[in-house]
This record gives structure tokens, sequence and C-alpha cells, in this order.
């Protein structure tokens, strides 16, 4: 009898989390890495988006898939050459690119929402001028078709929204010459959150959070506290681009941002509607 009435607390628990969060939109970013194998971490992803829709809120979900496209340009024996973290994206690649994001991981998201009981269309960049954006270049070389996006059109989400379906986007984009773009799934998150003022966004990664120079994780930080620790050399490396994209949300109207360990089953649910969440929550500054 103990643990129904615990079940029960802990729904009660959750009811003012779910009054203030209902109607508010939330940008997801779910890495590709996660789908491998279709495990444990992509069968509650799909449980917690149904029952996110199903309580009112609005998810929308944007996915990498660096993983994948690497695997399928090795088995194409095809070279691939990364420049400060960005994967140099020649045409063959950019093709490559495409068939994972948009032909199989996307889609794959998709099903698994659906055979939960959900309703989800997915989309990318291309879809009526979602993302539009330029070529991107690096010290002065050129990338290839690897993209940074000057404009978000959100009609098409306003579409889906209203008809209950959750967005599902593979971050490509194209430029306003109809030119494919190859864009970083944290940066494309961060402005679509940042141009739909969405309430919360979610970076689901393969750590903790955001850790100290102790690997302990930190539960909250500000944009000088992040600052400070990148100056100081403890957020480095892949983490450094995935903060500036958490801070660039944040200026643009972002309310909160959550960088949290997407390998926990139900990771989503335990950051939004518990008090001590799973992972780091990122504000504005003095405590916002």
């Amino acid at each position: 009898m103990e643990s129904i009435h615990e079940k029960a607390q802990v729904l009660i628990d959750a009811l003012p989390y779910i009054r203030t969060f209902h109607g508010k939109t939330f940008v997801i970013k779910f890495g590709g890495g996660a789908l491998d194998g279709g495990g444990e971490e992509s069968l509650s992803f799909a449980q917690d988006l149904v029952l996110l829709q199903h309580i009112g809120i609005r998810p929308v979900v944007v996915h990498g898939g660096g993983p994948q496209i690497s695997s399928l340009m090795g088995r194409l024996g095809m070279a691939f050459e990364f420049v400060n973290g960005i994967r140099v994206t020649g045409s063959d690649a950019m093709e490559v690119v495409e068939m994972v994001l948009t032909g199989r991981i996307n889609r794959e998201i998709v099903t698994m929402v659906h055979r939960h009981g959900g309703r989800a269309v997915g989309i990318s960049g291309r879809d009526a001028g979602f993302l539009v954006g330029t070529r991107k270049v690096h010290d002065g070389r050129d990338l290839g078709h690897v993209g940074e996006i000057v404009s978000v059109n959100p009609e098409i989400l306003d579409l889906l929204d209203r008809h209950r379906y959750i967005p599902i986007v593979a971050p490509v984009g194209v430029t306003s010459e109809g030119e494919a773009l190859n864009i970083n799934a944290d940066e494309a998150a961060a402005v679509i959150a940042g141009a739909l003022k969405a309430e919360k966004l979610i970076m689901m990664t393969n750590t903790r959070g955001v850790l100290d120079d102790k690997g302990e994780l930190l539960g909250s930080l500000d944009r000088e506290e992040i600052l400070s620790l990148i100056g100081r050399g403890v957020i480095a490396g892949g983490m450094v681009p995935k903060m500036q994209g958490c801070l660039r949300a944040l200026a643009e109207g972002v309310g909160k941002v959550h960088v949290i360990d997407g390998r926990i089953a139900h990771a989503l649910l335990l950051e939004i509607f518990t008090p001590e969440g799973v992972g780091t929550e990122i504000v504005r500054g003095g405590g916002e």
C-alpha cells in the first residue's frame, strides 16, 4: 500500500510544474548517438516526448547524427576531416549528411514517437524555408557546405503545433540560392529556441552536465560563471560551442537552458518535474 501512495505523491509533486509549463514550448536537442542500437535512451526519450505532448507542453526536437554520418562515410570509403570540431562537408559528403539525417535518423525518431502513441512529423531546414543560412568560413578556410543560420521561419512549426504534431527537425539548412547546408545540431537547437522564445532549451548530451575542475556536476550556472569557466579552461573542447549556443539562446529570450545526460532513462522528466533535476541549468545571471 505504501508504494501506491508513493506513486500518487510523485504525480502530486509534478502538478505545479505541469501547471507552470502547460502551453509552453520546449526545444530539445537529442544526440544521434543515443539512437544506435535502439537502446533504453531512445525508448525512454520517445515516451517522455509523448507524455510532454499529452500534458500540454509543446516539444520541438532537433537531432544530431555525427556518429552515423562518420560510420556511413567510412563504409563508403570516403575520407572525412574535422576542423575545430566542424566536419568539412564537400558535395559528396553533403549527400551523405542529408541521407543520414533526413532519410534515416529523422524517420527513426518519428517512428518511435508514433509507436508510443504520439504524433510527430519529420522536417528539415529545407522545408518551407525553415532554416536559411550561408556557408561558414573558419579562419579563412572554406568548409564546404557547412552552414550557419541567418534566419528562421517558424511558420511550419506553427502549422504543426495547431494540429498537435511534434516537429522532429533534421539540422540541414538551405541558402537563398537553394544550396543544402550542414548545420551543427547544437547551433540549430539554440537558434530555433531563440526564434520561438522557448520556455526551455534542453541539451541532451553524453555527459552528466557541466562539470567543475574536480569533475563534480555543477547544478546551476549563469552567464558570468560560464565565461569564467571557459576562460580558466575548465569548460573546453566541444563543450565550448555548446555553452556559446546556450548563452545565445538565453540572450534571445529563452527562459532557461538545461544540459542533461541523455544516457539516463527518462532524463527529460527527471530534469523538468523534480526540484533537484539531473543536470546543469543555465540562467541569464543574478539567480534569474
